[in-house]
């Protein structure tokens, strides 16, 4: 079973201000024993910027971005010098890779990070993944490592995405002002209920919150990707919940794992552009599975180029998701037209749909509104 496992820096600290060495020693012990079972295992870490400012001594938390990214990276060196030093208690050779949202959203990028990380495996080497905070701004950053840890997992055809985090799973409210709150052992389906329990960031030192692990789920099990948010302070936590104990809360995958160009397009998080679309198209590819074309678009959102993903929503369900043969510029003056108008309109063309079907996962089936 290949297990992705994420860290957060709640759990990397046990809730104080330094790294909590017996603790970290415990994670990697654990994932030493996964894969001396024969798991192919990757860690994706939190904690950089923690680490920074332990190393760095300092108190205040600043939130000047500048300060942020050089405490990040202090911080990736250090902690990644401490996972190397722990897994070498263990025989485990380990690679750093730090990523951002632009190396998953291009397809070259994509595909060369997922050699990488495939060929670890075969060499035996334990990847340790972080993003790449030093140099990320926020049009290339993923923004969370939860969200991090589901790309990753999307990107290697994952079986397990286990979030290793400071509160035991979703709860039906937030256990630390609601006394009655109890927790949901299972999700079947991520609908805007689930949503809806979920809050902010959970404190001061991550950049997360329950809202990110429920996203997370969200894209990891579309994938073909089971996952479970898992307690960091239960003993075994790791190695139980890849033994299959019920621990937490446990996301099942949603079908099988997606061909790899689909995987990329659902790797894309592109919430800021959209197309809408009639009734006449919506039923086109949720029911016959056909490509999506200009005269079924009745309304084009956010900025875009072309080759980029981009979301299909009919009303206001989300219905597909795929690889646009236009820019959003060329879209909103073609959108509603019939193919053969296309280069009379834009005065070129790249073929008579605005998206292809081979380039398009679908995400739901709507209920069609005339």
């Amino acid at each position: 079973m290949r297990v992705v496992v994420k860290l957060g820096t709640n759990v990397l600290t046990a809730g104080s201000e330094r790294l909590h060495r017996p603790r970290m020693v415990d994670f990697v012990r654990q994932l030493a024993q996964l894969r001396q079972s024969g798991h192919e295992v990757i860690l994706v870490t939190s904690g950089a910027v923690a680490a920074g400012r332990e190393r760095l001594a300092l108190q205040s938390r600043s939130r000047d971005i500048a300060q942020k990214q050089m405490l990040a990276a202090v911080g990736q060196s250090y902690i990644m010098h401490l996972y190397q030093q722990l897994f070498e208690l263990y025989g485990v050779p380990v690679g750093q890779t730090l990523l951002t949202k632009a190396d998953l959203s291009d397809r070259n990028r994509y595909l060369n990070a997922r050699n990488t990380l495939l060929t670890c495996f075969v060499h035996g080497v334990l990847p340790i993944i972080n993003e790449n905070d030093a140099v990320a701004v926020d049009e290339i950053k993923v923004g969370d490592n939860d969200n991090l840890s589901a790309l990753v997992a999307n990107l290697v055809d994952a079986d397990l995405l286990i979030i290793v985090t400071d509160i035991d799973g979703l709860y039906t409210a937030d256990p630390r002002s609601n006394p009655t709150a109890t927790l949901i052992p299972e999700v079947h389906d991520i609908t805007p209920a689930i949503y809806a329990l979920a809050g902010g960031t959970g404190s001061s030192r991550g950049t997360g919150g329950m809202i990110t692990k429920i996203q997370a789920a969200d894209l990891a099990t579309k994938s073909g990707v089971a996952v479970v948010i898992a307690p960091g302070a239960l003993a075994e936590v790791i190695t139980r919940v890849t033994s299959g104990d019920a621990i937490g809360t446990r996301f099942p995958a949603k079908g099988n794992h997606l061909e790899g160009r689909k995987r990329w397009i659902l790797a894309e998080t592109a919430r800021n552009s959209k197309l809408t679309v009639d009734a006449g198209a919506a039923t086109a590819i949720t029911t016959h599975g056909k490509s999506l074309l200009p005269a079924g678009i009745t309304a084009v959102e956010g900025e875009f180029e072309r080759g980029q993903t981009v979301r299909i929503y009919h009303g206001d369900i989300e219905i597909a998701r795929g690889l646009t043969q236009y820019a959003a510029v060329d879209l909103r003056r073609i959108m509603g037209k019939r193919s053969p108008a296309i280069a009379d309109l834009l005065g070129y063309d790249y073929g008579s749909e605005a998206i292809h079907r081979d380039d398009m996962v679908l995400i739901a089936r709507a209920e069609v509104r005339e």
